[in-house]
């Protein structure tokens, strides 16, 4: 009984934990992608919270950290602490739960990919029902974005996520075994080495991609809609809010 309440609070301390990394990433780390839109690698702690504490835990801190969020640093009030609930949970909670069936490399890398696979839809379809409701703009013209900006974004920050749950998630997990918040961690074999090199050299790959790909998205978005951004912009303050920038 007295062991299983250590682990509790030893669970709820790590969870508190990981909320207050996620809302100092967002506090922080601000990336434009396209348009109007911006990386926050909140979902990356979220999701590393997820594959150590299971995908219960992952759906209470994406609940948690977007209700801060809406409390402190965001203006979009109930929808974007909806938008960002969906957005979070879908792609962590799918993710972790993949992983939690198996608990290999493989599994968590095909976790995240169905994550990202679960999500992007998800969050298109969200979009053309939310957004309009939010911004006051017709629902055609937000039917006219989903393609060009938040399928790209959508698909961006999930790679993106996916790279850096990769690169961060074995580090981070044997320092809390490490520090006594899980069991300690067995010996590396040398196979599991040169796995770890390849996910780290396939992760940065997708980084740079993603980087490149921004660059080259945002340097069109600029040369070829810059006039419809700007006009969508536009109509979004006159409608009273400020230019939409969440998933």
């Amino acid at each position: 009984m007295i062991e299983n309440k250590r682990l509790d609070v030893r669970k709820m301390t790590l969870m508190a934990m990981i909320c207050a990394v996620a809302i100092t990433a967002v506090a922080v780390i601000r990336i434009p992608i396209v348009a109007f839109l911006y990386y926050e690698p909140k979902d990356v702690a979220i999701a590393i919270g997820g594959f150590l504490l299971g995908p219960f835990a992952a759906l209470l801190m994406s609940i948690v950290v977007s209700f801060i969020e809406m409390l402190t640093i965001s203006a979009d009030g109930f929808y974007g602490l909806l938008m960002n609930i969906i957005s979070t949970s879908t792609f962590v909670c799918t993710a972790a739960f993949i992983y939690k069936k198996n608990r290999t490399m493989a599994g968590a890398v095909i976790g995240l990919i169905v994550g990202i696979a679960v999500n992007v839809p998800v969050m298109l379809l969200w979009n053309y029902l939310v957004v309009p409701l939010y911004l006051g703009v017709p629902r055609q013209a937000v039917a006219g974005m989903l393609v060009p900006i938040f399928l790209p974004f959508n698909l961006v920050k999930g790679v993106l996520n996916a790279a850096f749950i990769m690169l961060l998630y074995k580090p981070l997990s044997a320092a809390l075994k490490k520090a006594g918040m899980f069991p300690a961690a067995a010996k590396v074999a040398p196979a599991t080495r040169r796995i770890n090199l390849g996910v780290t050299i396939v992760s940065l790959f997708a980084i740079l991609t993603c980087v490149l790909y921004v660059i080259v998205l945002r340097s069109d978005s600029s040369d070829n809609n810059g006039q419809y951004y700007e006009n969508y912009n536009v109509e979004a303050e006159s409608n009273g809010h400020d230019s939409y920038d969440e998933d």
